[in-house]
């Protein structure tokens, strides 16, 4: 009669990315030359509890053949990114009639994935250059607020709309959300006039600054979500960073630079000329603070429509249009 296994201890955790992790812990010599598998519950936080299952010999969700440690754990369809997990794991030996022998269950430990990594946000990238579509001609990019705000830009801030953290909007693994500090500008045009629309999700008033005024030479472009909300509607976000800037810095490292000629979402050409794509609602981000006096506030005509606005809005997990295989 063999002596049972002993529980796995001492779990460590490492090289967290959005959908994968490395695990390790510790066992006696004696098991590890007679261990054939590990068995490991993995656990959203706050889901279901963790270790509670009909009988000690059934496997759990994940089953490994015995590997030298540390093991790689990677699958996009049971991990997502920016997500709490619990981890707990148990060795076993398959025996000859096909059945476990199992160890006791090892203490269970926390972890959270990462971000998308410049591959996932890549990814998110060509899916986006596929349904783009045409380039039109705008000149100015507008930022919609209310009355209240622009007042208190004029008495608290001396004129100037200071950046302020992304929210949560767009996917759920994007590297730039609760992180990043910008200040929101949109720049689609309307197709019969070529100007800014007349209604808008986020206030009555609007600033427009000249395009020339926040994208030009000394300031870099780059990709950083595309998602959409349960609509046809799809929506790509766009950074511009001075060169050199704090922001720049932060977004070099994490989203795909874009060529300001030649990229399918938002380019600029000779003579102050500039373009955005067609079929894309753009939400562009400039990550450093914006002066009123570079562009124009006034009141628009059309109305406040609350339901297109995109703040903290989750990305529809089931759209084969802007979801990638990266996490979700």
């Amino acid at each position: 009669m063999e002596s049972p296994l002993s529980a796995p201890h001492g779990i460590q955790i490492n090289d967290i990315t959005c959908d994968s992790f490395r695990v390790s812990w510790e066992m006696p010599p004696y098991d590890i030359q007679r261990i054939t598998h590990y068995f490991i519950d993995l656990n959203k936080t706050g889901g279901q509890k963790e270790n509670k299952f009909k009988h000690r010999d059934v496997p759990t969700k994940l089953v490994a053949k015995a590997v030298a440690l540390p093991m790689t754990v990677r699958g996009h369809w049971f991990l997502s990114p920016r997500t709490e997990y619990t981890l707990a794991v148990q060795t076993a030996v398959k025996r000859s009639d096909g059945e476990y022998s199992v160890s006791g269950w090892s203490e269970t430990v926390s972890f959270c994935t990462g971000d998308y990594a410049i591959e996932q946000v890549k990814q998110l990238q060509e899916k986006a250059e596929g349904i783009a579509g045409r380039m039109l001609p705008f000149q100015v990019f507008y930022r919609n607020q209310t009355e209240e705000y622009f007042q208190h830009v004029r008495e608290k801030w001396g004129g100037v709309m200071f950046p302020s953290l992304k929210d949560q909007s767009g996917s759920h693994g994007s590297p730039i959300s609760g992180t990043l500090n910008g200040v929101f500008f949109s720049c689609n045009t309307e197709f019969n006039t070529g100007l800014p629309p007349h209604d808008s999700p986020y206030g009555r008033w609007r600033v427009t600054v000249p395009a020339e005024n926040l994208f030009n030479e000394g300031t870099h472009l780059y990709f950083a979500d595309f998602y959409c909300m349960y609509t046809a509607y799809h929506y790509v976000v766009l950074v511009l960073a001075p060169r050199g800037s704090q922001g720049d810095a932060y977004c070099s490292a994490r989203l795909p630079l874009l060529d300001p000629h030649s990229n399918p979402f938002l380019t600029r050409g000779e003579q102050g000329k500039y373009w955005h794509a067609q079929d894309l609602i753009l939400e562009v981000i400039y990550t450093e603070p914006v002066p009123l006096r570079l562009g124009q506030l006034a009141e628009i005509k059309g109305h406040q429509l609350m339901s297109l606005s995109t703040t903290n809005a989750k990305k529809d997990p089931s759209c084969k249009v802007c979801n990638i295989s990266g996490g979700h």
